[in-house]
């Protein structure tokens, strides 16, 4: 066992950038939800002081997100894609919509349905929380290089349950 470690070692100028042959080892998972943890905090605090201006959260920005990417978007959607319950989506709903964030109209073919689509303020200040994020995920993404990011993204679709990857906004046209 001592020979794989000495071996990752030997075989890497660094020996944290090198996932060792042992990467399904408690100390390798260990890392990579670290890693996780950090690298997602660490990307958010670039948009927490523009979303606190507003008096706003990570909540809200998930929900301007999704809303912007998928204009007419449904509640339950939306509900379906942030995995949390109607009593808090409503209230970041309400949150955004009477800042003039968001607005709310009723569906077409079912008029109970409520449709969410961000205003022309709501977009200019999605757009700018994304700049940011952007900034640092394609700063982190080219030190990484290619190979990595598909690795990375691999990883990460990995994650979800199979019976969900289609349901992932950015899998539908």
């Amino acid at each position: 066992m001592a020979n794989y470690v000495n071996m990752a070692v030997q075989n890497s100028s660094d020996p944290f950038r090198t996932a060792s042959p042992l990467f399904l080892r408690e100390p390798e998972i260990r890392r990579g939800v670290e890693l996780l943890y950090f690298g997602y905090t660490h990307m958010l605090r670039g948009i927490d002081e523009g979303l606190a201006k507003q008096g706003l959260g990570r909540a809200h920005h998930r929900s301007l997100y999704f809303i912007a990417r998928n204009p007419d978007i449904t509640v339950s959607e939306l509900l379906r894609i942030l995995g949390i319950t109607k009593q808090s989506l409503g209230r970041v709903v309400n949150e955004l919509s009477d800042q003039g964030l968001i607005e709310t109209r009723t569906g077409r073919e079912d008029r109970r349905q409520r449709l969410l689509r961000v205003t022309e303020a709501g977009a200019k200040f999605e757009a700018g929380l994304f700049e940011a994020l952007r900034e640092r995920l394609s700063t982190a993404y080219a030190q990484a290089g290619q190979n990595a990011v598909t690795g990375f993204w691999a990883v990460l679709e990995g994650l979800v349950p199979p019976d969900e990857k289609n349901q992932m906004p950015h899998t539908r046209k």
